[in-house]
């Protein structure tokens, strides 16, 4: 460690356990985190500890010198610019907890900050590339249907994975073509669906009713006042086993359907919601309307992909404008 860390106190460690408890259990009741977002948390609050714990550093003893010393752990340690960002932000979390709770006297993040870093543009399909992953479904069974309905919804909706499976059938208006999505920190937005997704879903309802139904013995129909698979607050994408699909389910089926040819086989279905946002904006959409679909707090989240409409109004001016290759 670059920086000589001195304890007063040996054994934090039972301490340190306590506050970041506390701080988790905070962040779930006020700031509404999801079930990945509080596991990230966790992790990377996990790790500082195991590096407060290694040096003796107890929670009232977090000054400037250690949380420099821990920065600088994860550079040696090869930890990109973007983590090790992500690891500070942890941090300054829970020392807004210490202070609150009169743990510490002074911020020693205050006046920490670490080098700028170019953000990396997110790799997209172009639109034909997207019909041809369509046109790699077997929609001749439900499970064909199912995802159609769920790539469709995803691109259509730049919904991210986590929200895709867990969308319910009572967040979904198809009179009104929208769906309601429950984002990050539960906030709630309203996405128009396309008709392309419109048709996509009601096939795939329509086949997962039919389905149900054929399932159903005679008397358990007289014993059921409602097809189970069709409740109001079911899962909008289920299983074989008729359990509400998965992130990693959905990854699986996604790089199933890919697999067959090169151009689409990296995808993953983040990729998707990028596509949304880039085609939006090349076909000339509104910055800001484009975040409030993304569910994006920051403008600045979305202007990424600014970068990428960018990239394609110069290739559309090199290859139509008649002087734009001309050589000076």
């Amino acid at each position: 460690m670059a920086h000589e860390v001195v304890a007063v106190q040996r054994n934090g460690g039972v301490e340190w356990d306590q506050l970041i408890d506390q701080h988790l259990v905070r962040q779930t009741v006020e700031g509404g985190l999801s079930r990945n977002s509080l596991d990230a948390y966790g992790r990377d609050l996990s790790d500082f500890q195991q590096f407060c714990r290694a040096h003796q550093i107890a929670p009232n003893e977090l000054d400037m010198r250690v949380v420099t010393a821990y920065l600088e752990n994860l550079a040696v340690r090869e930890f990109a610019v973007a983590s090790q960002r992500r690891r500070l932000a942890a941090v300054r979390g829970l020392i807004r907890n210490l202070l609150e709770s009169g743990v510490l006297e002074h911020d020693p993040a205050r006046n920490l900050k670490l080098r700028r870093h170019s953000r990396a543009l997110p790799r997209t399909l172009g639109a034909k590339e997207i019909e041809l992953l369509l046109d790699a479904i077997d929609i001749s069974k439900l499970r064909g249907l199912r995802d159609r309905a769920m790539l469709e919804i995803a691109y259509g909706c730049g919904l991210r994975v986590s929200e895709l499976v867990a969308l319910r059938l009572n967040q979904i208006d198809l009179a009104a073509k929208v769906v309601i999505v429950l984002g990050k920190g539960g906030k709630e937005r309203i996405v128009p669906i396309g008709g392309a997704a419109l048709r996509a879903l009601t096939a795939y309802l329509a086949a997962r009713h039919k389905a149900a139904q054929s399932q159903l013995s005679a008397s358990c129909r007289r014993h059921r006042s409602a097809d189970p698979a069709v409740r109001p607050n079911s899962a909008a994408f289920l299983t074989r086993l008729g359990r509400p699909m998965t992130r990693q389910g959905f990854f699986k089926a996604l790089k199933g359907w890919a697999s067959g040819d090169d151009r689409v086989a990296w995808i993953s279905p983040h990729t998707l919601r990028h596509c949304f946002a880039t085609h939006l904006l090349e076909g000339g959409a509104d910055l800001r309307a484009v975040q409030e679909m993304l569910g994006h707090s920051d403008i600045s989240t979305t202007q990424l992909y600014t970068h990428l409409s960018r990239t394609h109004l110069r290739k559309v001016h090199r290859a139509y404008h008649p002087r734009a290759l001309a050589k000076c």
